[in-house]
């Protein structure tokens, strides 16, 4: 439930030149962004049914993160984030957790441009970098699972109004992870050992958005999903194994007039499974300068 609100909290960011977009840093240009961000819940989905927990309260998650953008080159960029990340509840004893997450890296290439039109590739991954423990969701931080990502994204920008439109679809891979128990029940059986197979995922959004030299907003819509995995057993605590899914929506808005800037972003899962029906929001403040 947690994590996967984190997921979309954190890859779908607040800055401009992010691993989902077709905008770039020049060469010899950094775009370094400090962002804010907070996820809410209260209700969730147990499986396919949605539910309250009132030992849980009110779910909310929090960061802080610094996310700096690279420009390589004119087509090549980048992108680096380390989040700080902290969880508690309204109601209950259960305990938060808090400490550094996951370092993620992205590469951005901008294989073909005609006319306004961009064909652009991202590949990247994460490593765990603190020893946060991964089998206490929902307040766990994130799952530990070291992670690589295949990204193809297709972006049309009209030359003179800034008017885009974007689409991207991802494949994520997720390595196993070891857990503090001897043995656990998952996928409908027994498994007598420590090491836990964490669903791989997909993702897909399109955005539509203007942009200018100063200024950018745009809507979107998401779409995340394990491949894999079993549903949260009934009033049981969710586990990695679980196929965490959730379709959200929401606006981003960004205000450089040169180089520092600021930038903001809403989104509220509309629909899930396995999570919480979260409403978000981050902010961050940008400043881009050269090397």
């Amino acid at each position: 439930m947690r994590l996967l609100a984190l997921g979309l909290l954190l890859s779908s960011g607040a800055m401009a030149q992010m691993p989902h977009d077709a905008i770039y840093m020049p060469k010899g240009q950094i775009c370094a962004a400090a962002m804010y961000g907070r996820s809410t819940w209260t209700q969730y989905w147990e499986g396919s049914l949605k539910r309250e927990n009132f030992n849980i309260g009110t779910h909310t998650t929090q960061s802080v993160s610094l996310m700096p953008a690279i420009g390589v080159s004119n087509r090549l960029n980048v992108i680096l984030n380390l989040p700080y990340v902290w969880t508690q509840t309204s109601a209950g004893n259960l305990m938060g957790q808090s400490g550094l997450q996951d370092l993620s890296a992205w590469v951005k290439f901008k294989a073909v441009e005609y006319k306004g039109l961009s064909v652009n590739a991202v590949l990247g991954g994460s490593l765990p970098v603190s020893n946060y423990v991964p089998d206490f969701l929902p307040m766990s931080i994130g799952l530990q699972a070291r992670t690589a990502q295949g990204r193809l994204i297709l972006n049309y920008t009209h030359p003179k109004t800034g008017l885009y439109l974007t689409t991207h679809g991802s494949y994520v891979w997720r390595s196993n992870i070891r857990v503090d128990r001897d043995a656990y029940y998952a996928n409908e059986r027994l498994w007598n050992t420590n090491e836990v197979r964490v669903p791989n995922m997909y993702d897909a959004a399109v955005r539509l958005g203007v942009v200018r030299q100063k200024w950018q907003t745009e809507v979107f819509a998401e779409r995340m999903a394990g491949l894999s995995g079993d549903d949260i057993r009934r009033n049981d605590m969710p586990f990695p194994t679980n196929n965490m899914q959730a379709t959200q929506v929401g606006w981003y808005g960004k205000v450089q007039p040169k180089n520092i800037g600021v930038n903001a972003r809403v989104a509220y899962v509309t629909d899930g499974r396995n999570m919480g029906q979260s409403t978000s929001f981050m902010v961050g403040i940008l400043y881009q300068f050269g090397l």
